[in-house]
């Protein structure tokens, strides 16, 4: 009897052995970070963090951009992606890519606004004149702004002609008359009003929160390894979020959260946003 027992609980131990056993290493990117040496200095203690957790091990993929990215996951080169909403269409439409869990930012909203010495005061105003998104493609800086437009009546590219400035620039532009609007977010607003302390900015209108960054998996990575993952985020949380935002440039996650209830239905809502700008199809990122 003793032995049985003994073969028992030598099954048993196997069966919750830790995944890293399955999988040690798992391969790392961020698609709005660009190079090796950024990587290490602004999601170095968020690795350091989530191996003594997770006992997994990560190793970092540098990429340039959010296309390299997708590239990289087609070619089996990367496991899993920190990327933003927009960008989880795309990685899902073509590779199949699912979310794990949501990385939460308070505050994630986007605007449109205005001058505050401007007459315009309402979205139809807007009508016949040039707004300037931030970057293409971005969910906050240009489709969710241009959503806003297209519930209130304006059409994108035919009622107003969109482009593209960096955010300093468009508020100069502002300033001289040559746009009449921009479209950012609420810490873009605050980004600015620190920078032009002699130009308010009025929000002509609001959107609602939106759809949050989201740590995705390419589907060649094995279910035990992404629910390790997710469990990870689930059960040590404080602790990630607080290695997080150790890094000035991870300052935008201060105060938020992680979310491992995600399904791919939460960005139902972001592929409403391409179409709105035109794009029925979400297999390429928007103005490629």
């Amino acid at each position: 009897m003793k032995s049985v027992l003994t073969a028992a609980a030598i099954a048993f131990a196997a069966f919750v052995a830790p995944v890293a056993q399955a999988q040690e290493t798992i391969r790392f990117a961020v698609t709005d970070i660009d190079g090796l040496e950024a990587l290490q200095k602004e999601m170095g203690p968020f690795k350091d963090a989530f191996e003594a957790a997770s006992g997994l091990k990560v190793e970092f993929f540098p990429v340039s951009g959010r296309t390299i990215a997708v590239e990289a996951m087609a070619a089996d080169q990367v496991d899993f992606v920190l990327t933003g909403p927009a960008e989880y269409v795309v990685f899902n439409a073509r590779l199949d890519a699912q979310p794990v869990v949501t990385w939460n930012r308070p505050d994630y909203y986007s605007n449109v606004v205005v001058l505050d010495s401007s007459p315009i005061t309402a979205v139809d105003q807007l009508k016949g004149q040039k707004i300037s998104f931030g970057e293409i493609g971005s969910t906050s800086q240009h489709l969710s702004p241009a959503t806003l437009l297209a519930e209130a009546g304006l059409v994108y590219g035919t009622d107003y002609e969109p482009v593209f400035l960096k955010r300093n620039v468009a508020m100069e532009a502002l300033i001289t008359g040559e746009i009449a609007a921009i479209g950012l977010n609420a810490t873009h607003i605050a980004q600015i009003t620190e920078k032009f302390p002699d130009h308010k900015l009025r929000v002509l209108v609001k959107g609602d929160a939106l759809p949050n960054d989201v740590l995705l998996a390419s589907a060649k990575v094995p279910a035990d390894v992404v629910a390790a993952v997710r469990a990870t985020f689930t059960d040590h949380g404080d602790a990630l979020l607080a290695a997080i935002t150790t890094s000035e440039e991870n300052e935008k996650y201060i105060g938020g959260s992680f979310t491992a209830t995600v399904s791919d239905a939460d960005y139902d809502g972001v592929r409403k946003q391409f179409e709105n700008v035109g794009v029925t199809e979400f297999t390429k990122f928007v103005g490629e």
